[in-house]
């Protein structure tokens, strides 16, 4: 049978950007370091091509792929079935070929996870969210189902806030409560996890600030952004100061990379390699 060699152990992106992508790299530096037999890399792909592109991977025998937004919750329907975590959020951004059908992950919250668990366990934690987006849905599942035992969903809007917080109360073991967000927002006594899951200080806009309290930052609380670009936002700036224990977004980018690399390959790679490339690329 005719074959295309370069396609063989292939993973490959769904985005919207096709350059300059630093999953591309870290993920490649990761297959480059162990000598594997595969390659990633990243296409352009429009919602309304995005079914052949799936039949296309498909095709040509693809271990599998990541998906970028706006394609999270619209790939669901050209997959096979979900993983647990996938199912809950409705979100997937990572699929997995097994036994020739697609399964659908979601590798953000767990990378996520991992990250946190290196500083401290969430079991049984009182967790504040920032956010109640894509990244929100993910973290808060995540943690959820590790045991943590509640979460603060932060968010201006109401109803967008309350869907998530549904979602934890009738689907996880953890209890989630609303709170909108109106002026600055101060960080509730007793909170145990900071985690901000808005785009707040995203490059380029690296000078924004969240409109939080910055005094209620305390020493002993673990605050954590998910933006990777810059690694070192005003919030990780803040509560540093503080002096929190903070982690920055390249942890969770890295954890995810590592997570999906094992879903495709089977096999466990050093995020070091990974976060290396990382580090290079944001010069930090």
């Amino acid at each position: 049978m005719p074959s295309l060699d370069f396609l063989h152990n292939l993973t490959g992106s769904f985005a919207l950007q096709a350059a300059g992508n630093p999953t591309v790299a870290m993920i490649e530096a990761a297959y480059q370091h162990h000598r594997m037999h595969w390659r990633y890399m990243n296409c352009e792909v429009t919602p309304e091509h995005l079914g052949d592109a799936v039949r296309g991977a498909r095709a040509m025998g693809w271990g599998g792929f990541n998906c970028s937004l706006p394609h999270k919750v619209a790939v669901i329907q050209h997959l096979d079935g979900l993983g647990e975590s996938a199912a809950i959020m409705g979100a997937v951004n990572c699929a997995v070929r097994r036994d020739g059908r697609y399964i659908g992950e979601n590798t953000d919250g767990k990378g996520f996870l991992k990250s946190l668990q290196a500083v401290v366990s969430p079991q049984g934690k009182r967790v504040v969210l920032l956010g109640a987006g894509g990244a929100a849905r993910a973290v808060a599942v995540e943690l959820a189902l590790a045991g943590a035992h509640s979460i603060m969903v932060v968010n201006r809007d109401a109803r967008r806030g309350a869907d998530l917080v549904d979602l934890l109360n009738v689907q996880t073991p953890a209890r989630g409560d609303l709170q909108v967000w109106r002026g600055t927002q101060g960080i509730p006594d007793g909170t145990d996890v900071l985690v901000n899951c808005t785009s707040v200080g995203l490059f380029p806009d690296v000078d924004a600030r969240l409109d939080i309290d910055v005094k209620t930052l305390r020493p002993g609380m673990v605050v954590a952004d998910v933006v990777p670009s810059p690694p070192n936002t005003n919030l990780i700036k803040d509560a540093r100061a503080a002096g929190c224990t903070v982690l920055d977004g390249l942890g969770m980018l890295v954890n995810q990379g590592v997570i999906s690399i094992k879903y495709w390959t089977g096999q466990d790679v050093d995020p070091a390699v990974m976060h290396a490339k990382l580090r290079e690329i944001y010069g930090v």
